[in-house]
């Protein structure tokens, strides 16, 4: 067999036996087919050298003082950078089951003393290409990977964006409404993410991922103002009570919109707008609308986004009042104005509200209107 071309980069070989005749003898075989060479005399010294240097291929010896060579590999493959490494067991056991056990424990030839150097540069040079063609296949395979992590990404950017421009149609047609949802959308996420802090008592239920959906949701819970009529969703007075009826039904239309956008598209943050678009008016004490859901009854999305949809009402100027400023709404919500307003609100979510107010008050002054 031809030596290697010595213009070519030559691979890495670990030798790793304890009789130093034996690495003698492979080093200056290996070495004559431009081989880079590394000999050790330990098992210990073996992990040492391949941890510092991996190695493209190690020859591996079993009978070994303080640690053998199946102990040797199998350390090698529990380490995350050398687990691909191909191992060649070299040895003078000749027993079926020694042989067995060299490749439960990861390797992947079995050369038996004593040897042929011909045959010994044959295995070399079969583990050699086969882990090549493996790193190509991985190269390509995380190539491929991040193709389609791109693509996913670039059509969920466009989804996104698609429901918040419908969710801003029906925040354009009621010009006092402003920056409504951009607020609505950062309060719901910082309550969440207070809620989930380790020994809070939504901690089991709010992950990352309910939270970056519960983000990208709520601009959805005012979606169903769209079919409301102009003359009641821009009425300059009071509501008559006929006039307020329909003006609940935004919650209906909204839920159901999102409902057959469902029924043909699953996907997770559309099923919670559904969620909190019919639930964001519902109150813990069982007073609110369409339902008149109670407690828990109310999906916790929905708990959520009700008093960040109460708080940046009560901070916002509407044709029937003012804008409130920070610490009137913090006493509205937190204790009450004369209608038992915390009972419309889920204790511990009304709890994390009085611990984040600060951020509250960050949010509302960067996205004010």
């Amino acid at each position: 067999m031809k030596p290697l071309n010595p213009r070519v980069v030559a691979p890495s070989i670990l030798i790793v036996d304890d009789i130093p005749a034996n690495l003698q003898i492979l080093s200056d075989m290996l070495k004559e087919r431009n081989y880079k060479v590394r000999p050790v005399a330990s098992g210990k010294l073996a992990l040492q050298a391949a941890i510092a240097s991996p190695p493209d291929l190690i020859l591996l010896d079993i009978n070994m003082p303080e640690m053998n060579g199946y102990e040797v590999c199998e350390r090698l493959k529990a380490h995350e950078s050398l687990h691909n490494i191909p191992v060649i067991f070299v040895s003078a056991l000749t027993e079926t089951m020694d042989k067995v056990k060299a490749f439960s424990v990861g390797g992947v030839d079995y050369l038996t003393k004593p040897f042929q150097i011909e045959e010994v540069e044959a295995r070399i040079s079969t583990h050699l290409k086969l882990r090549a063609l493996q790193v190509d296949l991985e190269r390509h395979n995380h190539h491929l990977r991040l193709m389609v992590d791109d693509q996913v990404k670039e059509i969920s950017e466009a989804q996104l964006a698609t429901i918040l421009a419908l969710s801003k149609l029906a925040e354009y047609r009621d010009e006092e409404t402003g920056n409504h949802i951009l607020r609505v959308q950062r309060y719901s996420q910082a309550l969440a993410a207070k809620l989930a802090e380790p020994g809070a008592c939504y901690e089991a239920i709010i992950d990352n991922v309910f939270i970056d959906n519960l983000f990208h949701a709520s601009p959805m819970h005012d979606i169903g103002k769209v079919a409301i009529p102009d003359s009641i969703l821009l009425k300059p007075g009071k509501l008559t009570n006929e006039e307020f009826e329909i003006m609940k039904k935004h919650t209906t239309f909204g839920a159901n919109a999102l409902a057959a956008v469902l029924e043909k598209y699953s996907n997770e943050f559309v099923r919670m707008g559904m969620e909190l678009a019919g639930s964001h008016h519902e109150r813990w004490d069982g007073s609110g609308y369409p339902q008149g859901l109670a407690g828990e009854a109310i999906p916790l999305s929905g708990r959520i986004t009700m008093l960040a949809d109460q708080y940046d009402a009560l901070r916002s100027e509407r044709h029937y009042k003012p804008p409130f400023d920070a610490d009137k709404t913090y006493a509205i919500i937190s204790e009450g104005d004369g209608r038992s307003m915390p009972c419309h609100f889920d204790p511990y979510v009304l709890e994390a509200f009085r611990a984040i107010r600060p951020i509250f008050e960050k949010i509302h002054d960067e996205f004010e209107d």
